[in-house]
């Protein structure tokens, strides 16, 4: 029984590190009905939704969009990068995962590193996710877990790390539940 526990432990753990997984036409999974989306995330949960411009449910979802769900939080000054930001999964919750789409000005073919969280700038209480890049749409999807319960002045922190090394930091205001 014990054994049985740590299996079931050991998969569960891996289940909220692995996050989302992202496929498309260049990429080595596909989704099952080939007639869907091309470009899919999947999440911890099981639940896979098209994102990116696909087809969603009949309707034609604009390119830059990405997906249904998705609002632009507008442009942030990170470092010395003017970066795009759009967040999926409506607002933010305590405890409930947040997705956020970064478009970086310069196409490094995903060479960057990207980390988000949902908080405060020291990461207290936080989940950082790491960015998965998407090369059919040269941005980065991250998923967070925003901490429970949310502190005053919640925001999305974006870690950016380029190829030689150097970190910038900023941050923007998520979409909140009222």
């Amino acid at each position: 029984m014990r054994q049985m526990f740590a299996i079931v432990t050991v998969f569960a753990g891996l289940a909220l590190v692995t996050g989302c997984e992202r496929s498309d036409e260049q990429g080595t999974a596909k989704p099952a009905d080939t007639t869907a989306a091309k470009d899919t995330h999947k999440h911890a949960d099981g639940t896979t939704h098209a994102a990116h411009g696909d087809e969603h449910e009949g309707e034609m979802v604009e390119d830059h969009d990405h997906a249904h769900d998705e609002v632009s939080l507008g442009n942030v000054t990170i470092g010395d990068m003017e970066v795009e930001l759009a967040q999926g999964h409506g607002e933010v919750e305590a405890g409930k995962e947040s997705h956020l789409v970064v478009k970086l000005p310069d196409n490094d073919n995903g060479a960057t590193v990207v980390r988000a969280w949902i908080g405060t700038e020291d990461r207290t209480m936080s989940l950082a996710g790491k960015g998965e890049y998407a090369p059919s749409h040269d941005d980065y999807d991250i998923h967070a877990v925003a901490p429970d319960p949310l502190p005053d002045n919640v925001m999305w922190w974006i870690e950016i790390e380029k190829p030689d090394g150097t970190k910038v930091i900023g941050s923007a205001k998520p979409l909140l539940t009222d």
